[in-house]
Formats: C-alpha cells, structure tokens, sequence
C-alpha cells in the first residue's frame, strides 16, 4: 500500500468518494478547483480534541508540496493537543454570498469549501521549517523582503514569550471539497427587496 505522503492529490480524492455523502450532487472532482482555494485562502480552521473538549483553530496556513503546512509555538494549548496522534480535519471555505429566496427556508449561502483530513508531524529539519515560513511570507506579504529567509534567523527566533516556533504538517489522506453555486442574479445585495423576487 502507498504511504499517503507520498498519494498523488488524484488519489487522495478517489479515497474521499468511497466515503458516502448525503449532498452527493455538491461533491467537487476537479483537481485544479481544489487546489486553487486550497493555494488561494488567507485562513483555515484546523479542529483539536484536547482533555477540555472539541475546539476550533483558526490559522494561517500554505499548501504546499500537497500538504497543509502551518506553525506556532512550542508551548500551550494548541502545541498540547497536536502531540496527540489523532486524525485531524483542515477545512477552508469561500462564500460567493447569500442566495435569496421569497420562501425564507430557501435563503440560503453559495460557497466552496474544501476539508482535508490527515495526521499532523512536527517538521524538525531546519531546510524544511525555513522552506515553508519562506513559502508563507511569499503567500501573505509577496515581494516585501529583498532577501529570502535565512534558515539562521529561524533557527535563533524566539517569539516575546522566549518560545521557538515549530512547523507543523498536516499530511493528508482523504480531501473533500464541496460547491453550493448560484448565479450572480440570485445573489442579495443591500437593498434588495423580497417583491423583486415575486
């Protein structure tokens, strides 16, 4: 069997369709769509499981090498509950806006959203940590340095609080992405009022 490191994105995708959904209609297949919201959002939301219960973290992040990479301290709640060898879910989403309807049950909200579910690994080489901080600064503030990320400035930082930022990897073995589109005319806008709908 293929280690899912090392799953084509293609395959990741055909192990999500095995597993059944009740909006099958709203499943996304296409590859390069995934991928773009994927690259493109500024935030994703990883959820945790610790002794306090279920929460929600929400991150900046970089997809990267067909992985989620993110980081963060060495210590505290978030550090804690990534120790824990569970399966984890990342999920990103664009909402295209809110879909009007006379009939107020039908209100609903066009989006796409992907989930990635997978296990977490601490990145623990320099080159690597450097490579993916290198590919977050270029994704959130493109073109501001004139030099590229020294892997000493990463090995020596320490955040006020003296904690060492660590890079993690959320490895994935199964994604899912779903669409609910509508057109542009359907879409609600200030001022828009229920009799244009009727």
């Amino acid at each position: 069997m293929q280690s899912h490191a090392t799953c084509p994105f293609q395959q990741l995708l055909s192990q999500s369709e095995e597993k059944p959904v009740r909006r099958a209609n709203k499943r996304v297949h296409d590859p390069r769509q995934i991928e773009a919201l994927l690259t493109k959002a500024r935030t994703g939301c990883l959820g945790l499981v610790d002794t306090d219960g279920t929460y929600v973290v929400p991150l900046n992040y970089v997809w990267k090498d067909e992985k989620i990479y993110f980081h963060g301290s060495e210590a505290g709640r978030k550090f804690d509950a990534l120790q824990k060898p569970l399966n984890l879910c990342f999920t990103v989403m664009a909402e295209q806006g809110t879909v009007v309807s006379s009939i107020p049950a039908h209100i609903g909200t066009a989006y796409f959203s992907v989930m990635v579910f997978g296990h977490i690994r601490q990145v623990t080489t320099i080159t690597e940590s450097t490579a993916v901080l290198q590919a977050m600064l270029d994704k959130y503030v493109p073109e501001y340095f004139s030099n590229p990320l020294s892997s000493s400035h990463v090995e020596r930082y320490r955040s006020s609080m003296g904690s060492k930022t660590i890079v993690f990897a959320l490895e994935p073995e199964t994604i899912t992405a779903k669409e609910d589109s509508a057109p542009v005319e359907k879409l609600f806008y200030p001022g828009r009022k229920v009799e244009q709908d009727l």
